[in-house]
């Protein structure tokens, strides 16, 4: 009875040791994935830093309430520039370790994931708690004052925003203003300009009719009436031939009594 529960320990014991080879085995992967990664900083190997994650993965499917490696997974998220789910992962990490330095690094990590996303406000707030369980590193000091700094920039930007649309507005309005103001000078000018020619119009029209009731005034000659001048002349013309018809008759009369004067004288 006893040799089979020997036995039967033994068999466990080397089934809890071949699973927990298995673990490390993937753990391991994952550290070499990871730092392969991180050799070449001129560019971000985020396919080593994918293949971290899935390694990682499995050694928590086997175990997984160890914090280190879910921390590991969560720095290969980051990596990868999955700053929303990082986020996330830090601040359940931080929630369910016990120990202060380790919930202060989750913090801190978990500020640098909100920062990237450009949540100041959040990230700040992170930072703070990391400092409330580690007052002394320096790292999340830095941190805070650097995302304090942002946000005072961000600050000052969304001020003179703020100052450059107010002047843009008072821009707008005074630009509206001037040109309402030319508008109505156009206007005054226009209905002056047409008053003007509604005057030379009418003034026209006036100097028209004037015309036609001077003409209408004046004597119109009448067909088939002679006037007074006309009249004179031809009778000056008619008394003129007469006189001249008078002077012919007397000469040819003097010249008649001559030739007989002759006549009887022979």
């Amino acid at each position: 009875m006893r040799k089979s529960v020997i036995a039967i320990i033994i068999l466990l014991t080397g089934v809890i040791s071949a699973q927990a080879q298995n673990e490390r085995k993937f753990v391991r992967e994952g550290n070499d994935y990871f730092k392969q990664a991180l050799k070449d900083t001129s560019k971000l190997d985020t396919v080593l830093f994918n293949k971290a994650e899935m390694a990682y993965r499995k050694a928590l499917d086997k175990k997984p309430d160890e914090v280190k490696w879910d921390f590991n997974l969560t720095d290969a998220l980051y990596k990868q520039m999955k700053f929303a789910e990082s986020a996330a992962k830090f601040k359940e990490i931080a929630d369910k370790t016990p120990d202060k330095v380790e919930k202060s690094r989750a913090l801190h990590n978990m500020g640098n994931s909100l920062l990237m996303q450009k949540k100041i406000d959040e990230s700040i707030a992170a930072y703070k708690e990391a400092l409330r369980n580690n007052p002394n590193d320096l790292d999340t000091k830095y941190n805070l004052l650097y995302a304090q700094k942002l946000k005072e920039q961000q600050k000052n930007q969304d001020k003179n925003k703020d100052q450059n649309k107010d002047q843009n507005k008072d821009q707008n309005k005074d630009q509206n203003k001037d040109q309402n103001k030319n508008k109505d000078q156009n206007k005054d000018q226009q209905n002056k300009d047409q008053n003007k020619d509604q005057q030379n119009k009418d003034q026209n029209q006036n100097n028209k009719d004037q015309n036609k009731d001077q003409q209408s005034q004046q004597p119109q000659p009448q067909q088939g009436k002679i006037s007074k001048e006309n009249a004179e002349r031809m009778l000056q013309a008619l008394e003129n031939n007469e006189k001249k018809i008078q002077d012919k008759v007397k000469k040819e009369q003097a010249q008649k009594v001559q030739s007989k004067k002759i006549e009887k004288d022979w």
